[in-house]
């Protein structure tokens, strides 16, 4: 079993930044996926950013330029870094471990309960 636990949502400003972050806990894999995603009043659960356990990352078009992915692999932590936010971006994001290194959701098993994120204009 594996815990993720997010953290560093909050209100902030069109323009502004903020930094998630997603702790990890439980069974150790060498060889995992992490991802994540957010899930915007109205619309389907959207993958965001995703990083493979060698390193390798891909964004979804809408974070790509504006949003980074990175982790702490001796903490097991996850961040996203998100900046020139805007309105749109506003949602709850989740933290996501699969197999599967993709933006589906399908491909994660293992989730969060989420952090809410709001970008005022």
């Amino acid at each position: 079993q594996v815990q993720l636990v997010e953290s560093g949502g909050g209100s902030v400003q069109a323009g502004g930044s903020l930094r998630l972050s997603c702790v990890r806990s439980g069974d150790y894999s060498a060889v995992n996926y992490m991802a994540w995603f957010r899930r915007i009043p109205g619309m389907e659960r959207e993958g965001v950013a995703t990083m493979s356990y060698l390193g390798n990352t891909n964004y979804a078009a809408s974070a790509k330029g504006r949003f980074t992915i990175s982790r702490n692999a001796a903490q097991n932590i996850l961040y996203l870094f998100m900046s020139n936010l805007k309105p749109e971006d506003t949602g709850m994001y989740y933290c996501a471990e699969g197999s599967t290194w993709s933006l589906d959701a399908r491909a994660y098993h293992y989730w969060g309960q989420g952090t809410q994120v709001t970008v005022s204009s």
